[in-house]
């Protein structure tokens, strides 16, 4: 049989006071009691650890190498606990978060400096990756939450971090490049460049209805792979498309940005399981979002 904890706490108490009447009421237990304990521990380990007369309480030879090793278990045994306590806090672990790529260049960095300051001990790994794999990452269990825009699937849950204007790109010399505001139905005439359906037919789908809301099929000239690609062929003149206003972060000439009427554009933070440290996410991002324009970074 192994000593439990409870020796250990109490031959260190009876030690460090060299009475047991003094260790018994330190303990809040009675001095039969302890001796009790005592003697068991004693007869586990088959050693004398105290020696016991009229003259007092004192370690023996053993009973002195025994103590450091056992206050050297109950500093681990609380230290064991205190690191639970503070997992069950979310503030150890590991957070891994994925960050659509349009979003990564401007929420990426306060998102990640502000979680480091202040959960300094918890291992947070950020990635930038494309909305299929973002999904698949969340649902695999590669990823314990994302930033991303919607829509989505149904089993995700979400909490709406940005919401910005939507805006038309057009080349810098284009004829309606000074305009205040525009409509889709304004560039019904125009050229398109979008990416390709298959990169998430969600997000196609949804874009189809705006475009015939609007009253038009749109004439797309060329299929990007991203967002980077889209203001690269618009900057040439190839054609127009539509963006969010946070992606004039990645491109500072040859497009202009001109909002659309009344056209919104939402950044979810999203997650299938819920875990201290995703609601830790949550809470900060809730704050930077009150408190900074998180569009302008980048």
């Amino acid at each position: 049989m192994s000593p439990e904890l409870r020796h250990l706490r109490y031959f260190v108490a009876v030690a460090d006071q060299l009475s047991f009447s003094g260790a018994a009421r330190q303990l809040v237990i009675t001095q039969q009691s302890l001796s009790q304990q005592i003697n068991a521990l004693e007869r586990m380990l088959g050693v004398r650890l105290f020696d016991r007369d009229t003259r007092g309480t004192r370690l023996t030879g053993v009973g002195e190498v025994f103590l450091p090793e056992a206050r050297a278990v109950l500093a681990r045994a609380d230290e064991a606990v205190a690191t639970v306590r503070r997992a069950a806090r979310g503030e150890v672990g590991r957070l891994a978060v994925a960050f659509l790529s349009s979003t990564a260049n401007f929420l990426l960095p306060p998102v990640v400096r502000a979680f480091r300051e202040r959960y300094p001990e918890v291992e947070l790994i950020a990635e930038d990756t494309d909305v299929a794999r973002l999904v698949a990452g969340l649902r695999e269990g590669r990823y314990d939450a994302a930033f991303t825009r919607p829509p989505l699937v149904p089993d995700l849950a979400a909490q709406t971090v940005v919401v910005e204007r939507a805006c038309a790109v057009l080349p810098q010399e284009h004829r309606l490049a000074a305009r205040a505001e525009l409509t889709l139905a304004d560039l019904a005439d125009e050229p398109w460049v979008l990416t390709e359906p298959s990169s998430w037919p969600l997000w196609h789908e949804r874009f189809a209805q705006d475009f015939r809301d609007a009253g038009f099929e749109p004439n797309v000239v060329q299929r990007a792979s991203g967002v980077q690609n889209l203001l690269g062929l618009v900057a040439a003149g190839v054609g127009v498309t539509r963006l969010t206003e946070s992606a004039q972060t990645l491109r500072r000439g040859g497009v202009v940005f001109v909002p659309l009427t009344g056209e919104k554009a939402y950044t979810d933070l999203v997650w299938l399981v819920d875990s201290p440290l995703v609601a830790n996410l949550r809470a900060l991002v809730r704050e930077l979002a009150a408190t900074t324009d998180l569009t302008r970074y980048g």
